[in-house]
């Protein structure tokens, strides 16, 4: 297990991954592949937060989209501002002093605005793309990055979009060319330029299509399991303590001055309130993003002077504890 600081505050507060062995090989096997690495798993489980570590680690900016229900293919590659195009036009029918100004001072491919993949293929014609006054959807790495060194691109939750929006990812890195609206030549991906390693993630929200599945390296992230009864052997036990270790690690690398005795307890508390949300068949299930969120307000709150014991009291039922029916 390897620590990946993503960022850090001002008071200390770290953001890191920890990225398993199992997370480095499926990063190189895509790499290899030239394939996009799909990753499954439950919400907080760290999906996006892998995709940032393997920016940082291979030194590489990370251009990201979030998918919804409304998102079109053609948004990864491109979008049109129409309605800056119709406040262009309104000026320009003003100043513009003959019909083929006019034409020029409205032309379609000025309010084309390049999506993630463009950025992927060429950094540079994107760049010159984007419109003056909005800077780059991420920032250059500092140590000596250039265009071909190759982006990561992260397509966040795209289990909420309809199947043309997979099909269509896999369209355009298939053929490694799109052409935006109001351009007579397409976008390629020049040979002296590293492909992008894509990563994908899912939150299981919807099925993705076979096709598109097939097309993928994929990478399930899960918490150990647990027994939805209290541990009544030693099996049990071990699976239980497999829980509770698994996220007292992850803890200490956050918050590497918490006690022993709260990782603990929290974990442990944690396990409980999971067990009764899967008793009462309740999703999405509290787990590892939960945890590091009560830690965060314990160590902050007892930073101000706060009493540990009486904010663990507190503060455990609005951060675990989301489904109505289980509070009661």
């Amino acid at each position: 297990m390897r620590e990946v600081v993503l960022s850090e505050d001002e008071c200390g507060e770290r953001v890191v991954h920890l990225m398993s062995e199992k997370e480095e090989w499926a990063i190189k096997a895509a790499l290899a592949a030239n394939r996009p690495l799909l990753i499954r798993g439950e919400p907080g489980i760290g999906k996006t937060q892998l995709a940032c570590a393997a920016a940082i680690d291979l030194n590489r900016p990370l251009v990201s989209m979030t998918v919804d229900a409304n998102t079109e293919s053609r948004e990864l590659m491109w979008s049109f501002d129409a309605v800056q195009r119709l406040a262009q036009a309104q000026i320009a029918t003003a100043i513009a002093n003959d019909k083929e100004e006019l034409n020029s001072l409205i032309e379609i491919r000025n309010f084309v605005r390049p999506g993630p993949i463009w950025w992927a293929f060429d950094w540079e014609s994107a760049k010159a793309q984007n419109p003056p006054h909005e800077k780059p959807p991420a920032r250059e790495p500092k140590r000596g990055w250039k265009p071909a060194d190759g982006v990561v691109i992260l397509i966040d939750e795209i289990d909420k979009a309809e199947s043309d929006v997979p099909n269509g990812l896999l369209e355009a890195f298939g053929s490694r060319e799109f052409t935006p609206q109001g351009w007579n030549e397409p976008i390629t991906l020049p040979k002296e330029t590293a492909p992008p390693l894509v990563i994908i993630t899912t939150n299981e929200e919807r099925v993705l299509p076979d096709a598109f599945l097939r097309r993928c390296l994929v990478l399930q992230i899960e918490l150990p399991k647990i027994p939805k009864q209290p541990a009544r052997n030693e099996q049990e036990e071990q699976r239980e303590q497999a829980f509770i270790d698994y996220l007292t690690f992850r803890g200490r690398a956050h918050f590497p001055n918490a006690s022993d005795d709260l990782l603990n307890r929290a974990a442990k508390l944690l396990l409980t309130d999971r067990r009764q949300a899967m008793q009462n068949h309740q999703t999405p299930l509290p787990g590892q993003a939960e945890y590091l969120d009560f830690l965060r307000a314990i160590v902050n709150l007892v930073a101000k002077g706060e009493d540990e014991q009486q904010i663990f009291e507190q503060v455990q039922s609005f951060v675990f504890r989301k489904h109505g029916e289980a509070d009661a």
